[in-house]
């Protein structure tokens, strides 16, 4: 078994290399029939990193570094690119080889190439850093001039980001001159020291935390005069409900931690929060949370109605007074889509888009507009590209590609929808010979469809139910043998989740 997983080690690298030729021949391809169709020379290659990323199942994003890594290894490192075809090294570590020469030109990058030579197995045994020092020390060698001129374009790339982390939390990044970052932390961690040292009775992340926070927004809590949206149930807002919610820019999150933010709770990661008042008078959708112990604690909170189909979750309606007025058709939309509509795209949403151009007739409603990122509202303009509304669960838009390719987008379930039907994305899956389905035996790879079906059916039962269908699968199978028909059975995917609903295995009988 470990000699097989080396050798599909070693295919996966080589199948990584034939992607990136196959890559840049595309690219050439594309390139040539864009010109012929005349595209100015400045716009050729537009939308091609785009189908890669979509062949591979990657975001818009991703597909655009996988063509630039293919580029590279073809056309400027021939030895990295055999290393690769060879299984020397993978897609990553080719990967970080080509982005710590990404500075340097053709010829120089060509001469890194040759002087590392991966293909003659100078990395074998080589970890990550390892080679990253290796390709960053021969780059330095081979133009230190470029090198210092990154290091002074650096500081123009600082930028703030932020990213989900588990349990509620979220990592807020900050790219910095070094200089700048380390006046940062030693700022925050002089205060917490100082907090400390006063008797306080946090932990010095904590403090540290607490101050940035407060440092940024000028408010204790950290909430101020900001929409964050969030989107849940009636039931899960008044009758303690466990469906989980949806926070906008950050993804799913727990019932519980909803309704503690909204009454200012601790479980929310705030300072205990204001007791819930009534609103402004003659507004009935909005309350006001206020305490005399906190004067910054002055939250604000608006509930606006979105009105969804029982059975699909189709978003079929704000308040109606917020969508007289394109904002509200604004907020909906966002609301619907959550994030890129384009298929493995997760990016924010940027732009609102008409699927059929407005020029040619698209009239500006909810059925006929969508979220997308600016690089995918770009990429949608050029030739080749179309994308229609289609028949669907909910919101469903087709992608049509310049080679005819075909890829279809559903808009994400709000919370309270039954998750039933097709996935967001793609079509149905095919139907699978019953030969080649996992076994339902014991298996050394891992837990089989019925072990992961009926766990709480303890061990023996799930055996004795495995023996059951075993023996009804054979005496099935020896029937059509005996009328002539073929041994080998063509179902669909069975669907053994009746079997966690079976207090023995006696029932089977």
């Amino acid at each position: 078994m470990i000699a097989e997983i080396r050798a599909l080690e070693d295919e996966k690298s080589a199948l990584s290399a034939r992607q990136a030729r196959l890559s840049v021949e595309f690219d050439l391809l594309q390139r040539r029939e864009q010109a012929a169709a005349g595209v100015p020379a400045a716009e050729l290659g537009t939308g091609v990193a785009a189908q890669i990323a979509l062949a591979r199942r990657e975001s818009p994003a991703k597909g655009g570094r996988l063509l630039g890594l293919a580029k590279a290894l073809v056309t400027e490192m021939p030895h990295t690119l055999a290393a690769l075809e060879a299984g020397q090294v993978n897609e990553w570590r080719a990967t970080l080889i080509v982005r710590e020469t990404a500075a340097l030109t053709a010829a120089d990058r060509t001469a890194v190439d040759e002087e590392l030579a991966p293909d003659t197995g100078t990395f074998d045994g080589a970890g990550d850093r390892a080679i990253i020092a290796a390709a960053r020390a021969a780059a330095y060698r081979r133009d230190p001039r470029t090198v210092t001129q990154r290091a002074a374009h650096a500081a123009t790339e600082r930028t703030v980001s932020l990213r989900p982390a588990p349990d509620t939390m979220c990592y807020l990044t900050a790219l910095l001159p070094a200089s700048a970052g380390v006046a940062v932390y030693a700022a925050l961690t002089r205060h917490a020291d100082t907090a400390r040292a006063a008797g306080d009775p946090r932990t010095r992340g904590q403090l540290k935390a607490d101050a940035l926070v407060e440092g940024i927004t000028g408010t204790r809590g950290g909430i101020t005069g900001i929409e964050i949206q969030l989107i849940m149930t009636d039931r899960t807002l008044f009758q303690g409900d466990a469906e989980p919610a949806r926070l906008p820019g950050y993804g799913v999150v727990p019932a519980g931690w909803t309704r503690e933010l909204i009454s200012g709770g601790k479980a929310a990661g705030t300072r205990p929060g204001p007791e819930v008042t009534a609103g402004p008078a003659g507004d009935p959708t909005a309350t006001t949370a206020s305490t005399a112990e906190d004067p910054h604690a002055d939250l604000r909170l608006w509930l606006r109605r979105l009105y969804t189909a029982p059975g699909t979750g189709e978003l079929v309606a704000l308040d109606s007074r917020a969508r007289l007025f394109p904002p509200g058709l604004r907020r909906f939309i966002t609301a619907r889509d959550n994030t890129c509509r384009t298929p493995y795209c997760d990016a924010p949403i940027r732009h609102l888009d008409h699927i059929i151009p407005w020029h040619h007739g698209g009239p500006t409603t909810a059925g006929n507009g969508a979220g997308l990122c600016e690089a995918c509202n770009h990429t949608k303009e050029t030739p080749g590209w179309t994308v229609r509304p289609r028949p669907g669960p909910r919101h469903t838009l087709q992608v049509t590609t310049p080679t005819g390719h075909t890829y279809h987008s559903t808009a994400p379930p709000l919370p309270g929808t039954p998750l039933t039907g097709n996935p967001r994305t793609g079509p149905d899956l095919p139907e699978t010979p019953l030969a080649d389905m996992p076994r339902t035996g014991t298996s050394r790879s891992g837990p089989s469809l019925l072990d992961a079906a009926a766990p709480e059916c303890g061990a023996a039962n799930t055996r004795r139910i495995r023996r059951k269908l075993r023996r009804r699968a054979k005496t099935r199978m020896l029937a059509r043998s005996r009328q002539g028909q073929p041994e080998r059975l063509v179902r669909a995917v069975p669907d053994f989740s009746w079997i966690a609903s079976l207090p023995s295995s006696t029932e089977l009988n």
